[in-house]
């Protein structure tokens, strides 16, 4: 059997478009292979038939070529919108990488390609001494950052970068998403990190984005 490859899909703040980006990345993966695509931490909910449902992880079991119970694509998941280890702590949860490598471990292997969406930026809190991005040290996932284009992008696209590798591991490439408020000088700024940064440039994904106009290099 194939090892599947997994994707953690990373960006450089909240708010950045990942999942709008992901759900095109799992519909273009889809061509291909089998896909699932995963939020394991979401924070911002609402109940559907007693069961507390995220939009961006229902959004990504939409997009995803297999269909699996909705509790495995979003195994924690928390009503009010705030930081998730707040949001743990108001609700007497444990939130470890420990709990996330246990999902995982059951998890994986479901598909071809497996793409984990993270939540908010690279260095997310889960408790007072642990990020999410140690989940992603641990399990060795190649990491793909999606840069939404606007003010201060270009600090953060550089920094989160230079922090996955400091990380020790492996960047696939970028994307960059042009956002619905358009962004000053958007080629201008596009052409900068093309030649800052020194990892795969992936693709340019628009707001009004069709799969079948789309190429992603490299995947």
């Amino acid at each position: 059997m194939t090892k599947q490859a997994v994707y953690f899909v990373t960006g450089t703040d909240t708010d950045v478009g990942k999942t709008y980006v992901c759900a095109l990345l799992l519909k273009y993966m889809s061509q291909s292979a089998s896909v699932i695509g995963y939020k394991p931490i979401a924070a911002g909910a609402e109940y559907v038939n007693g069961e507390l449902h995220n939009d961006d992880a229902v959004t990504l079991r939409n997009a995803s070529s297999e269909l699996i119970d909705y509790q495995r694509i979003n195994p924690i998941c928390f009503e009010p919108p705030i930081a998730p280890h707040i949001a743990a702590e108001k609700a007497n949860v444990s939130l470890t990488v420990e709990t996330l490598n246990q999902w995982w471990i059951k998890e994986q292997g479901q598909s071809d390609i497996a793409l984990i969406e993270g939540a908010g930026g690279w260095r997310l809190p889960l408790n007072n001494s642990e990020y999410l991005s140690d989940f992603v040290r641990v399990q060795h996932c190649e990491v793909i950052v999606v840069v939404g284009m606007k003010l201060g992008c270009l600090n953060h696209a550089l920094l989160t970068i230079e922090a996955i590798k400091a990380d020790g591991l492996c960047v696939k490439g970028w994307i960059a998403n042009q956002l619905h408020e358009p962004m000053a000088f958007y080629d201008d700024n596009l052409a900068y990190l093309k030649q800052s940064i020194d990892v795969p440039f992936i693709g340019e994904v628009k707001s009004d984005q069709r799969v079948e106009n789309i190429d992603f290099c490299g995947l």
